[in-house]
């Protein structure tokens, strides 16, 4: 269909106004109906959070969305973008975006009682018709609500109290269009208080000035905890008048948080050529998340976000990119020595109690590491405590042989891949242990690594990290080497 010019060719049209809440619950009955994606690259949510939207959307109620940092909130409520119609028209020339066969301004009104049927219009795309602000302290009315022009009513010679006179904000320049208010408890609580009529009656008043406006607006709110949030928190009149309060949360399941990194992560083409990571990295990877949000070094209030797992898999193709282009490498698998690279990108997404602040950050980080590794490796292969002596057979037997005759591993973080797959595969009764444990012989490798740190971990071995190397060695033979050593002195 030719979109209308004028308000007479809309008329003939047969176009009918819609408020944007029915708009958005007429899109979503159509949706549900087709089996169409609603909240398509949201991923761990489709039985909890999306529900409630979308009951929220058929409600036709304005949504806060509660929960802790990276937890797709914004993100959530950028997709509700595309439950609007494609196009709608306006008046042109409309800073209210004024519906042409229902203007909410005075601009408006006074065209169409001028022109009529040739009221030119003009056609908006729903990406112009989303608005987004962040909530910081100094926010003011005048920002949201809007404010009286001197120097407008000055040069029209009108009184304040004239609506011409004044310079709308953001909220009603937002009419008919999705308005997000991101960490809405840091918004000052007078502020606060100016949004209940526009929630609730739809007026606004401006330096005492009352101004009807029938504002049409979805009005979404996304919010952390008020236990977290220290700076302020969501006043309980606000609270009574947004209708629906869902709350969000981090991906309960391994996959689902891989498929999260793995959408969101900027990985360039030429660094997704070089760099192959394998599955079970990813695994540890994720891992490192969960551990933190269980770690009593960290505190839980708030939260440990899904861009951490979203940076460290960033920063371990640039680790693995890094050590390929100095070895003149055109292809390169990713190890766990390259995690030592992700270390800063946990450092920062995490947030200490106080006994985390005592063990720093870089060792609680290394904690986290270890025990990602720790757990990866006994989904697969059995506790070196479990084994019950002379019942069974150690698979781990030729491994301690080794390391108890005083031998020690020296893995150089930085070595070309021939060099260190060719120091591992130098260890006796390492492919035993994967043979039994039924790993893939093309991924022995990078297992092989993994079984070297996890028994590190888990007191069999003792791991040594000096810069740029790691040494692995019996514990009992490092101690009466420290010993000779002393003696000596």
């Amino acid at each position: 269909m030719t979109k209308a010019t004028t308000l007479g060719e809309l008329k003939k049209q047969g176009y009918q106004p819609r408020p944007i809440k029915e708009e958005l619950r007429d899109n979503l009955i159509r949706r549900i109906r087709n089996h169409e994606p609603v909240f398509e690259g949201i991923y761990g949510f489709e039985d909890t959070v999306i529900p409630d939207m979308e009951r929220a959307i058929l409600s036709r109620h304005n949504i806060l969305l509660l929960g802790l940092r990276g937890q797709a909130k914004t993100r959530l409520a950028r997709l509700m973008v595309g439950l609007l119609d494609e196009y709608v028209p306006i008046i042109e020339g409309s800073e209210l975006n004024d519906d042409p066969m229902a203007p909410l301004s005075e601009f408006g009104r006074k065209l169409v009682a001028q022109l009529h049927d040739e009221t030119p219009v003009r056609w908006i795309h729903r990406s112009e018709r989303y608005v987004e602000k962040l909530a910081t302290p100094d926010v003011s009315v005048a920002d949201l609500i809007g404010d009286v022009d001197p120097i407008k009513a000055a040069t029209l010679k009108l009184p304040y109290s004239d609506e011409r006179v004044i310079h709308f904000g953001l909220i009603p320049r937002s009419h008919r269009c999705i308005f997000v208010i991101n960490e809405i408890p840091d918004l000052q609580a007078r502020i606060q208080v100016s949004l209940f009529n526009i929630l609730q009656e739809g007026d606004i008043q401006i330096r005492g000035f009352k101004t009807r406006l029938p504002l049409d607006i979805e009005f979404v709110f996304t919010a952390n905890p008020e236990d977290y949030t220290n700076r302020g928190s969501i006043i309980t009149p606000l609270k009574d008048r947004i209708e629906s309060q869902i709350l969000t949360h981090y991906p309960g399941e391994l996959e689902t948080a891989k498929l999260i990194t793995k959408q969101e992560a900027r990985i360039n083409a030429a660094q997704a050529d070089m760099v192959v990571i394998p599955e079970v990295l990813r695994n540890i990877l994720e891992r490192i998340g969960f551990a933190a949000r269980k770690s009593e070094f960290v505190d839980e209030k708030s939260g440990v976000s899904a861009r951490m797992s979203i940076t460290a898999l960033e920063n371990l193709y640039s680790t693995a990119e890094r050590r390929a282009l100095i070895n003149g490498e055109t292809k390169t698998v990713a190890r766990i020595a390259d995690f030592w690279g992700v270390i800063p990108a946990i450092t920062g997404k995490v947030e200490l109690v106080y006994e985390g602040e005592v063990e720093g950050q870089y060792n609680v980080a290394l904690q986290l590491l270890a025990q990602a590794i720790r757990e990866e490796f006994l989904e697969l292969f059995v506790h070196p405590e479990k084994i019950k002596k002379g019942k069974e057979r150690d698979p781990y037997g030729a491994l301690r042989a080794y390391f108890g005759d005083a031998n020690s591993v020296l893995l150089p973080n930085d070595i070309d891949d021939a060099s260190f797959n060719a120091i591992l595969d130098s260890i006796p009764g390492m492919d035993k242990i994967l043979e039994t444990a039924g790993v893939p012989k093309k991924e022995y490798h990078v297992y092989k690594e993994i079984v070297l740190h996890a028994l590190s971990d888990l007191d069999v071995l003792t791991k040594e990290l000096t810069q740029g190397k790691i040494t692995f060695s019996d514990p009992l033979g490092k101690m009466l080497n420290d010993l000779d050593e002393d003696e000596k002195d």
